[in-house]
C-alpha cells in the first residue's frame, strides 16, 4: 500500500489577502481597505489542504524557503494535516502573492521565489511511489517543471499512479508542452476561461471532446454554475452550492480537492463531480484558500 492517497506537487506560499479599495491609483494615493488576512495560499497547498480535511493521506512536495514567510507555510500546513515533503528551493525566498480580492474579480501579484524552484528530475521515482495519486498544480508557475513534466507523467502512468492536472493561467498564454502532457494526464482540471484558451474553441462541448479524444478526462470548473465533466463515452454537471459568498480565492483549488477526495475513495464520475462543485462553492464562505473548505460530511447527503 502506498504511504500517501494523493501527493501533491507545486507552490506552496503566503497569500497576502487584501479586500476593499483595492485597484492600485499611482500618485501617491492613499486607499483604505476593509480587510486584509496572510494566510496559506498557493494552488498546490490549498489543493493538499483541502483533500486533507477531506480525509486523504496527502502529502505536498513543494520548495518552501528557511525564512519569515517559510516558517509560516510550514506550520499552516502542519496545522492542516499535510506532510510536506520539501524540495530544493535553491536559495530562493519563499515565493508571495498578494491578492486583490472585489466581490467579482480580483487581481493577483506574485513574486515566483521558490514557486519557480521545482525540476522534473526533484520527482523520482521514488517520491511517486509514495502515493496512489499524483496532482500537479500552478504549472506555468513553474515553467523548467512544465518542460518535464510529460516525462514525470509517463513514469507515473507506467507505475499504475494516476494523475491530474491544474494547470492554472498561463501568464505568457502560451500553454507550451501542455499537448504532451495531456498525454498522460488521466484527469485535467480547467476552468472555463483556460478551457477555451488552451483549445481556442469557444464551446466547452466541442473544447472538450477535442482533449478527451486525445485520451484524458475533463472536470471543468464553471463558476457558480458549478462544474461540467466529459469523458470517453459520458458527461455530467453538478450545480454549486448556493453560499453567502465572502472570497473567492482557492476556490478552484478546493473544487479539486473535492473532486480527488471522492475519486480516489471509489466514487463514480458523477458523484465525484457533484463533490467537486459543493467543495468549490463552501470554500468561498471565508476569506482566503483553505478557512471555510467543506468536511466530508458536508458533501455526503
Amino acid at each position: 500500500m502506498a504511504q500517501f492517497d494523493v501527493l501533491v506537487i507545486g507552490d506552496a506560499n503566503p497569500d497576502l489577502l487584501l479586500r476593499g479599495d483595492v485597484r492600485p491609483r499611482f500618485g501617491q494615493a492613499e486607499q483604505l481597505l476593509t480587510a486584509a488576512d496572510l494566510v496559506l495560499g498557493g494552488s498546490a497547498a490549498i489543493t493538499a489542504s483541502g483533500c486533507a480535511r477531506l480525509g486523504l493521506r496527502t502529502a505536498l512536495f513543494a520548495a518552501v524557503g528557511d525564512d519569515t514567510f517559510g516558517a509560516l507555510v510550514r506550520a499552516q500546513l502542519a496545522e492542516l494535516g499535510v506532510t510536506l515533503l520539501a524540495a530544493d528551493g535553491r536559495g530562493a525566498p519563499t515565493g508571495l502573492t498578494v491578492v486583490l480580492s472585489e466581490p467579482d474579480d480580483r487581481g493577483m501579484l506574485t513574486l515566483p521565489g521558490t514557486i519557480s524552484a521545482l525540476r522534473p528530475g526533484d520527482i523520482t521515482d521514488e517520491l511517486l511511489h509514495r502515493a496512489g495519486h499524483v496532482h500537479v498544480a500552478s504549472l506555468y508557475l513553474q515553467p523548467a517543471l512544465a518542460a518535464g513534466l510529460a516525462g514525470v507523467f509517463r513514469r507515473a502512468r507506467a507505475a499504475g499512479i494516476t494523475t491530474s492536472l491544474d494547470t492554472n493561467w498561463d501568464p505568457s498564454e502560451k500553454w507550451e508542452s501542455l499537448a504532451e502532457i495531456l498525454e498522460h494526464t488521466d484527469v485535467f482540471l480547467p476552468n472555463a476561461a483556460e478551457l477555451r484558451a488552451i483549445t481556442r474553441i469557444d464551446d466547452p462541448d466541442e473544447a472538450a471532446a477535442a482533449l478527451v479524444a486525445a485520451g484524458t478526462t475533463v472536470v471543468m470548473k464553471d463558476g457558480a454554475r458549478g462544474a461540467r465533466a466529459w469523458w470517453p463515452g459520458g458527461g455530467c454537471a453538478a450545480p454549486g452550492r448556493d453560499v453567502d459568498v465572502v472570497d473567492t480565492t482557492g476556490a478552484g483549488d478546493s473544487f479539486n480537492a473535492g473532486f480527488l477526495a471522492a475519486r480516489l475513495s471509489g466514487a463514480e464520475m458523477t458523484e465525484a463531480v457533484a463533490w467537486a462543485a459543493a467543495a468549490g462553492s463552501l470554500s468561498t464562505r471565508a476569506a482566503g484558500g483553505t478557512a471555510a473548505q467543506a468536511h466530508r460530511a458536508e458533501l455526503t447527503p
